[in-house]
């Protein structure tokens, strides 16, 4: 066995499209994207008589808090086989190391469990004090029918499909990096209503280009009388289609238009033969006072199933320097809530 460097897109997302558990995450082009963002990033392979049978790909982070090697959604392997576990681990450390980090941060695609739990930790890794990538997901089986879905929707979502019908709301859809301007701005006026922090112009449409060539990113716009109401950045990578990123204008949440898109989406998502709809986060059904609890509620009403994964874990590099890091980041996430 060994490891290397990945060098073709091709045989990497095979293999990582391979996996149920996988998404998007640990796709060829998100890398592409941090590297068009000017930060380095580490693909690396294990192989064994010739054959991929362990991958992972990070992104080296430069904040201040800490300069750290982040693996989201990896890495992508058999996690029974122990050797291979263990050697990955051994590499991103090496890896970690080479990068001049203080620690790298994992959040795999393994549910919680104690045994998710045990692997970690027996490897030396410390749960980390700031969460990497959404850690709680709604999730809906699309080998469900339309109609089993929307059997088991909330009665009010249902009422809101057919005001959306019976209003004559349409839905289009784009691949052109672009139109990013018009999400953009309307997540500056969601943002202002919900009380969170947007992300730029330039991070989006950089995002959404590097999926969009290979209709891997798709803009869904619910419009009424030519008005934008609602837009839908969604993400379609191996069995997973994901809800990245989500906008609605004043009028779209009177008007009932982010509904509908989701329904387009499935839709879409069949046709592909994707199996899972991952609507992302959620939160504790009983955390009333979570600034994104009304949202998740939303996204409770498809029916979905609701997945835990292993929360993100450190693998520390500078025991010293990381101290600081913890402090901040403890302080960080009781401040805003997350």
């Amino acid at each position: 066995m060994r490891i290397i460097n990945a060098t073709d897109k091709k045989t990497w997302d095979k293999f990582i499209t391979s996996h149920e558990e996988a998404n998007f995450l640990q796709s060829w082009d998100f890398y592409e994207f941090h590297i068009n963002r000017g930060l380095e990033v580490v693909r690396r392979i294990a192989i064994e008589d010739k054959k991929i049978i362990g991958a992972y790909a990070g992104v080296v982070e430069h904040a201040k808090r800490g300069r750290h090697l982040a693996v989201a959604g990896g890495p992508i392997l058999d996690w029974n086989n122990q050797e291979l576990v263990s050697k990955i681990f051994d590499d991103m450390k090496f890896q970690g190391e080479k990068n001049d980090c203080v620690f790298v941060r994992v959040r795999p695609q393994l549910t919680l469990s104690q045994r998710s739990e045990e692997i970690f930790h027996s490897h030396g890794l410390k749960k980390a004090p700031m969460y990497l990538s959404v850690e709680y997901a709604g999730i809906l089986d699309l080998t469900k029918s339309e109609e089993e879905i929307l059997k088991g929707m909330r009665q009010r979502l249902r009422r809101a499909l057919r005001k959306a019908k019976k209003n004559n709301i349409t839905v289009e859809t784009s691949t052109d990096p672009k139109d990013i301007k018009t999400f953009y701005e309307i997540q500056l006026q969601t943002a202002k209503r919900h009380d969170f922090v947007s992300f730029s112009e330039d991070f989006l449409e950089k995002q959404f280009a590097a999926f969009a060539p290979n209709n891997e990113a798709v803009l869904y716009t619910a419009k009424y009388n030519g008005e934008i109401l609602a837009q839908n950045f969604m993400i379609f990578y191996g069995n997973e289609a994901s809800y990245h990123y989500g906008v609605s204008s004043e009028l779209g949440t009177k008007l009932s238009g982010a509904p509908l898109l989701h329904m387009y989406a499935m839709d879409d998502a069949r046709k592909r033969g994707i199996k899972r709809y991952n609507f992302w986060g959620i939160v504790d059904e009983d955390d009333t006072e979570h600034r994104f609890y009304g949202v998740s509620q939303f996204k409770r009403g498809f029916g979905v199933e609701e997945l835990k994964y292993l929360p993100a874990h450190d693998l520390i590099i500078k025991p010293l320097k990381y101290q600081k890091t913890k402090i901040i980041e403890s302080i960080r996430r009781k401040y805003r809530h997350v």
